[in-house]
């Protein structure tokens, strides 16, 4: 979830504040929810509520968010297999592969294919 808050694409999002919640099922209680919060160009995480209105919830499992982040799989092929959910703002869902980011991994192992 740092990886993700250091390498959000803060400008691919709406000029206004966005909460986007990070639901991890299978993760012990304290670390099952995160909140990526954006505004004015700043990103934040949180591991505690921060009390705004949530735009986006994501619910993945952590292996299926891993492998989008890492460049093994890609954000569409795991909607479409049912692993990750994404309800709320439909703007910010259909616009996620943009705003997310990918690990400087991804990037590496692209390189390393071509």
């Amino acid at each position: 979830m740092w990886d993700m808050r250091r390498n959000l694409k803060p400008l691919a999002l709406p000029d206004r504040r966005c909460t986007v919640e990070f639901i991890y099922p299978e993760v012990d209680s304290g670390r099952r929810y995160w909140w990526l919060v954006v505004e004015d160009g700043k990103v934040d995480l949180c591991g505690v509520d921060p009390g705004y209105n949530v735009d986006l919830h994501v619910r993945s499992s952590l292996r299926s968010m891993t492998a989008v982040w890492m460049g093994h799989s890609t954000l569409q092929r795991e909607i479409d297999a049912g692993a990750i959910e994404l309800i709320g703002d439909r703007a910010l869902a259909r616009r996620m592969h943009e705003w997310l980011g990918l690990s400087s991994f991804a990037k590496e192992k692209q390189r390393v294919a071509n």
